[in-house]
């Protein structure tokens, strides 16, 4: 044995001494961000970004000129980079039209697309020392090659270019909130401005991205999915943590264990009286025994993002007052949703819920008249908003617009008393929403994020019938319990 052993170690020794290997592995480029060749786990190929092809990018482009006006030119910058410290960066997120239009999911370029010019990008260029601390990124030949522009020039160039582009133009679009000094301070660009020919790309941009594509769709699918599964992991943890700080690290950690690349805005984890805060986001108290926890939370996954909320009592129980006002909201939602279909508005569901939140409040004892404008401080927000790459997409279209097959939009009816509103005593210090994905389809809705318990009793069921220790079969057996 030792001497077959000691045969086997020489062979072995003999293959690295002659650089043979059992397996080899061919140079593929690295161009800063995934590819079909570099990333085969994650695109397919023909993929531009994870789920989404090529086709479908050179498609966005053309319909984004059908919108143009004759003559026009759209210049698109990407996000710049912000810095946390001197040398240290937030995580970088893409401007979402340029991701839409290009695929590229880097900082530092520009994008220029025209009827005679097509897309022409201008890239950044990384030195020797760029590409040792920061790795490689797409240049000119990425931009020809994976993205498919028509043209490409590096960014020190695009002074030399970009006033030949803009020669003659009518009309001159961009992405105003990301526009940066480098293109703005040009004369050409700043005597269009002057003349008042430069206007907003997002009018036609959140137009296009209004409407989800097939394969749009299943990325959302599956955002709202990563999210459902991570907030139900992080209810089933409150019980044993009823700490707001240690539920948002736990949900974010099972978003990123399940794919998403980040979440799609800081968790809001308020407990007792800060869940009366809309947008709390210290996430830095205790839980006590028999308050409500209210957790808004969302992911990014590919470039899409998802949003959903919910509110429990980690306690296992909640109080009647609690319930009372659950039950309101709960009810809110659940009618709500069943407007929501081709023709509808987010604005005629809005005042749906006006109305019947008014109404409850009024019997509740809340509010002495519907017409009471201690509503207002109850309940300041809209129903819902639309949804897509950024969590409140397409802002310039209106909440009147009514909806299509194909739009995404959320349904969060809520109340928040804060402790110093003239309310009965029980009431004062709760904050609770329901908030939920919707679907537009053909003949109604579909709710993305279903899978997500809101019934009192699922969610006490759920949390009385869980412990730390249990495996995933068990935690199987109390989902099918509630599905049934």
């Amino acid at each position: 044995m030792q001497i077959l052993v000691r045969k086997l170690m020489q062979r072995i020794s003999h293959k690295q001494a002659t650089g043979c290997r059992a397996y080899c592995t061919k140079m593929v480029a690295d161009i800063g961000q995934p590819t079909p060749a570099s990333h085969p786990q994650l695109l397919k190929e023909g993929e531009m970004t994870p789920g989404i092809t090529t086709e479908e990018y050179i498609s966005r482009r053309n319909r984004l000129l059908d919108l143009l006006p004759e003559n026009s030119l759209a210049i698109i910058a990407a996000a710049p980079v912000k810095m946390m410290t001197d040398v240290v960066p937030y995580t970088f997120r893409q401007d979402a039209d340029y991701l839409y239009i290009t695929g590229c999911q880097q900082p530092g370029g520009v994008a220029v697309l025209g009827h005679d010019c097509g897309l022409c990008m201008f890239m950044p260029e990384a030195d020797s020392h760029d590409v040792i601390w920061q790795g490689q990124i797409a240049g000119v030949d990425a931009a020809l090659e994976i993205f498919c522009a028509k043209k490409a020039y590096p960014m020190r160039d695009l002074h030399k270019y970009l006033p030949g582009l803009t020669y003659g133009c009518s009309k001159l679009f961009h992405n105003r909130q990301t526009a940066i000094p480098t293109y703005m301070k040009l004369e050409s660009f700043q005597k269009l401005a002057k003349n008042g020919k430069v206007g907003d790309l997002s009018t036609f941009t959140h137009a296009l991205r209004w409407i989800k594509s097939p394969a749009e769709l299943k990325l959302m699918k599956e955002s709202a999915s990563i999210a459902c599964q991570a907030l139900l992991q992080t209810m089933f943890h409150s019980k044993t943590y009823p700490y707001e700080g240690m539920l948002s690290a736990k949900v974010e950690y099972e978003c990123r264990m399940r794919g998403a690349q980040r979440m799609a805005f800081n968790p809001v984890v308020g407990g007792g009286p800060n869940a009366s805060v809309i947008h709390y986001s210290r996430n830095d108290q205790k839980i006590k025994d028999g308050e409500l926890v209210l957790m808004d939370v969302g992911c990014e996954l590919h470039g899409y993002a998802s949003d959903l909320t919910r509110t429990w009592p980690p306690c296992g129980r909640f109080s009647s007052a609690q319930e009372e006002l659950y039950d309101l909201i709960l009810e809110t939602n659940k009618e709500c949703l069943k407007l929501c279909k081709p023709g509808a508005t987010i604005s005629q569901i809005h005042n749906y819920s006006v109305e019947m939140l008014r109404k409850g409040f009024k019997e509740i004892g809340i509010l002495k008249d519907e017409g009471n404008s201690l509503y207002n401080l109850l309940n300041p927000t809209s129903i819902g908003h639309y949804l897509g790459m950024d969590v409140h997409d397409s802002s310039m279209i209106s909440y009147s617009r009514p909806l299509e097959p194909g739009a995404v939009i959320t349904i969060e009816p809520g109340v928040y008393i804060s402790s110093f509103l003239d309310v009965p005593e029980r009431y004062r210090g709760i904050g609770i929403r329901i908030e939920d994905e919707v679907l537009i389809t053909e003949t109604g809705y579909e709710v993305l994020t279903g899978s997500m318990p809101k019934e009192v009793k699922h969610i006490e069921s759920l949390l009385n019938n869980f412990h730390p220790g249990m495996g995933m079969e068990s935690h199987n057996n109390i989902r099918a319990a509630y599905n049934r």
